[in-house]
């Protein structure tokens, strides 16, 4: 597979509209996340969490059953493929990608935002081609929490199944164009749930959710939320290289200065499921089906992935991306093999080893690690 740049920049775009800048802006934040290294520098903390080996685990991991309730819809395995992109003529066939292997796996798949698509509707079919690719598995929308009013739209354009709201205000702060205006957030998150009518999700991009943060949206009436912890992309990065070709110095430093700003994956997850009921995606640094079993262990839902097969779905065919999934979860499987777990639910019971800087952050947080670690 020869890899060079993703997409052709010889057209140029004059257009100064919101719309044509939020469309450019998914091709840079693509190109950016391919060639430059725009990884959290800080852990997931997913490395302070070890099982307690089974050498007698008396199971076929032939048999082990990977099947799992995702917000009340069947997933043949409880991994997601996150939101990515979308909102621009060339990501079509990037959406395209992922959805086929969605299909192919049985698993959840996300879009990104669909601002771009609301704003500009000749660009929907970067959306629409997911549920057309993906009929059979649950598909998840995605808007801010500022458009209100066009939430249910967001919905009804891919036959979303859940609707995921994101939160990125770091992102918005070291973007040159940001918007840091987050007054009547939550507000709007509680008019959107009141405005469709599929379950809402609350989706941070890579910076996590505290325990404050999630009580506030459970008491609004989400189902659930996606941690988008640090460990993983660092959107503050992403936008350090875009403000640098805006020569925008400023933002460039600040988006240094807070490259590794939030709450690491491991640690947002137990935050969430320390002070509520929601439901609990980790995405944010899932390397590998150990993570993913580490968080399930944790207590949550699922686990999702973007920058693992992102590079597959520019370059590659949906097969590739298969490919590497297959990987997660294959790694998922020997680690329910090694601690003696029959069912993905299993999990959740199995005693864990809480070390290092996991244990430190707990503790400063009056959680009680060792409940954390005891599976009950």
């Amino acid at each position: 597979m020869v890899e060079g740049r993703p997409f052709d920049n010889s057209e140029t775009d004059d257009d100064a509209s919101e719309a044509s800048m939020t469309k450019r802006r998914k091709i840079e934040h693509i190109e950016i996340c391919l060639d430059e290294e725009v990884q959290c520098q800080r852990s997931t903390m997913f490395e302070d969490i070890d099982f307690i080996h089974n050498a007698l685990p008396e199971i076929d991991k032939d048999k082990i059953d990977l099947a799992t309730n995702f917000f009340g819809l069947r997933s043949a395995a409880p991994l997601v493929i996150a939101a990515m992109t979308g909102g621009h003529p060339k990501t079509r066939s990037i959406n395209q990608r992922l959805a086929s292997a969605a299909e192919a796996l049985g698993i959840p798949v996300g879009v990104g935002s669909q601002r771009a698509a609301v704003e500009d509707p000749s660009l929907a079919d970067t959306f629409t081609v997911v549920r057309e690719t993906a009929p059979s598995v649950p598909v998840i929308a995605n808007i801010g929490a500022t458009h209100v009013n066009e939430a249910s739209e967001a919905v009804s354009m891919i036959d979303a199944d859940l609707l995921a709201v994101h939160l990125n205000p770091l992102q918005e702060a070291i973007q040159p164009e940001g918007d840091c205006n987050s007054e009547g957030a939550l507000e709007g998150i509680a008019a959107i749930v009141d405005s469709v009518d599929v379950p809402v999700i609350i989706k941070e991009t890579g910076a996590g959710i505290s325990s404050d943060v999630a009580k506030l949206l459970e008491e609004i009436g989400v189902a659930g939320v996606d941690v988008g912890g640090v460990g993983g992309t660092s959107w503050a990065g992403v936008e350090y290289f875009r403000a640098q070709k805006e020569d925008d110095d400023l933002k460039a430093q600040l988006g240094l200065e807070f490259w590794d700003w939030g709450i690491p994956t491991a640690l947002s997850v137990i935050m969430v499921l320390d002070s509520t009921e929601l439901d609990v995606i980790a995405t944010g640094g899932i390397r590998g089906g150990l993570d993913i079993a580490k968080a399930l262990a944790l207590g949550a839902t699922a686990a999702g992935v973007a920058y693992p097969v992102l590079r597959q779905a520019v370059y590659g065919s949906s097969l590739d991306v298969v490919v590497e999934l297959e990987r997660f979860l294959e790694g998922l499987r020997v680690a329910m093999y090694l601690t003696g777990c029959q069912k993905v639910d299993d999990l959740s019971s199995k005693q864990l080893i809480l070390s290092g800087k996991l244990v430190e952050s707990l503790k400063s947080l009056g959680i009680d690690y060792k409940t954390v670690a005891s599976g009950v």
